[in-house]
């Protein structure tokens, strides 16, 4: 009879809620199993708009904790992981606004003083002199957030939680989850072969599905869910680069007052998004739809100098936001606040679900979920180092790091190099190893993805698919050919160690 796996704390769902709570688990000594049933970041973590930021415009909603918490937020995130997060300075054009200048002043000036910000400048009115926006458009303000790999990001914490001892299995669903006394017995079943499972026992259970959160109760833990969510399809379009500025753009549609952001991506392409429509059915169904395409193309044809067409998109993403149901009037003022539901028996093993949330609160989610599960475990949590850096964060500045890999290995490509310490950080030496000349780093396989980067992604981060390396674990799907992709997917049938 199987041995089951014995751990204090098993967490299902790999997206960001998911291995943040498992990385603060495993940091604080726990024993950690986290399971999710495709790949990392699958779902909503990779289909996000890429920013940390502390969400300005739910000041107007009246969300002023949520707001304090991701800014504070934002400035740790800054420090923890600087080769995935780094500034970006927004502009906010004011003509057609239906918000008028003393309200975005008003809002700017509370957004600035919320939060800590050491390392962002203030918000200012000034003139733009910007040649990709239309001429009225001249007039408006200039903050700033932050951008985010939002995919390897999740990834990363996954690595950290590895490190400090946790056993992270992808492409393993939980299938069942049962109480038994003062312990869950779950069993994981492996992705295409559903006769091998794995069968685990732990103290505490956390359901961080996402978007599957309720599925995750009807079809795992077979109980109700407590809390309804509202499923909510964010779009995106990535076009080719709308400006040659590294500025980011904040649009407010003239009709129903949204706001949609315009954001450099992948240094040759613009990021639109987002959409804000309801989802029914699967998560993994959502689409981009004709209509979304033509309103984010219209308002930002509305703006911008260079007019785009359906035929200008390179690249498209839905992902599907879990709102906890507030019964709000509008999806704009639906709260992106999260709460942690924890059903703890006197007898029994406790579970703690996570409903919403966002991005940008990852941690301190963690941290309050820890809090709430630590009288119910009877391994103690210990305190965890002062400062956390994650696997390649650990220095100041992206520019000085380049500078630096660019005369330690001055035979690495530039753009190659950018993408790397925007990746990887310091871990490049890792990465690199042996490596003195480009033919060490083995068959250019499309792009700039090079065999032993290939082999990296497999090894260290838990990559199994094309898609998974050209679109999470890195951007490179807007650069492969199909005759490339096709020689990926031929490679990846080979053994691990290529």
């Amino acid at each position: 009879m199987q041995q089951p796996i014995e751990v204090d704390l098993a967490v299902i769902g790999g997206g960001i809620n998911g291995t943040g709570i498992a990385m603060e688990a495993a940091r604080r000594g726990l024993k950690v199993l986290l399971c999710e049933q495709g790949d990392l970041a699958e779902g909503t973590s990779s289909r996000s708009s890429k920013l940390i930021h502390g969400g300005l415009r739910y000041l107007e909603h009246g969300h002023f904790r949520l707001v304090r918490e991701a800014l504070s937020e934002r400035e740790r995130l800054l420090q923890m992981a600087p080769h995935l997060i780094w500034p970006l300075l927004f502009r906010l054009p004011l003509a057609d606004s239906q918000r008028p200048a003393w309200m975005l002043r008003l809002g700017l000036f509370l957004y600035d003083h919320l939060g800590r910000r050491n390392r962002l400048p203030a918000s200012r009115r000034t003139r733009f002199g910007d040649s990709a926006l239309h001429p009225r458009y001249d007039d408006g303000f200039e903050y700033a957030d932050a951008w985010v790999d939002d995919a390897r990001l999740v990834v990363s914490c996954a690595r950290q939680a590895a490190r400090d001892g946790a056993r992270v299995l992808t492409r393993h669903r939980c299938s069942d989850a049962r109480r038994d006394g003062s312990h869950w017995r779950l069993q994981l079943t492996a992705s295409g072969t559903p006769n091998t499972t794995l069968a685990v026992r732990a103290q505490a259970l956390v359901n961080a599905a996402g978007p599957w959160v309720e599925s995750c109760f009807k079809d795992t833990i077979k109980r109700p869910s407590p809390h309804p969510v509202r499923l909510v399809k964010g779009s995106h379009l990535v076009v080719p680069a709308l400006s040659s500025s590294p500025h980011a753009y904040l649009l407010q549609h003239p009709q129903d007052q949204r706001v949609v952001f315009v954001l450099p991506y992948e240094t040759d392409y613009s990021l639109i998004g987002t959409t804000e429509i309801i989802h029914q059915g699967d998560p993994a169904t959502a689409n981009v739809s004709d209509d979304e395409v033509d309103y984010l193309l219209q308002l930002v044809n509305r703006h911008f100098v260079r007019q785009l067409g359906p035929d200008d998109i390179r690249h498209h993403f839905a992902g599907v936001r879990p709102l906890l149901d507030d019964r709000a009037d509008s999806l704009t003022a639906i709260s992106r606040d999260y709460l942690l539901e924890l059903d703890a028996p006197a007898t029994e093993a406790p579970l703690l679900s996570v409903f919403g949330g966002k991005l940008t609160s990852f941690r301190a989610l963690a941290e309050r979920a820890l809090q709430r599960l630590a009288p119910h475990l009877t391994t103690p949590l210990r305190e965890p180092p002062e400062r956390l850096v994650l696997p390649g964060g650990d220095f100041d500045n992206q520019r000085q790091l380049y500078r630096h890999y660019r005369h330690r290995y001055p035979w690495l490509p530039m753009r190659l190099l950018r993408r790397w310490v925007r990746s990887y950080g310091t871990e490049i030496n890792l990465l690199l190893g042996d490596a003195r000349h480009l033919e060490d780093l083995g068959a250019l396989i499309g792009a700039d993805l090079y065999l032993r980067e290939l082999a990296w992604m497999r090894q260290q981060e838990w990559a199994h698919t094309a898609e998974d390396i050209l679109w999470r674990r890195s951007k490179l799907g807007l650069r492969f050919s199909a005759a490339e992709t096709s020689r990926l997917i031929a490679l990846l049938e080979q053994p691990v160690d290529l």
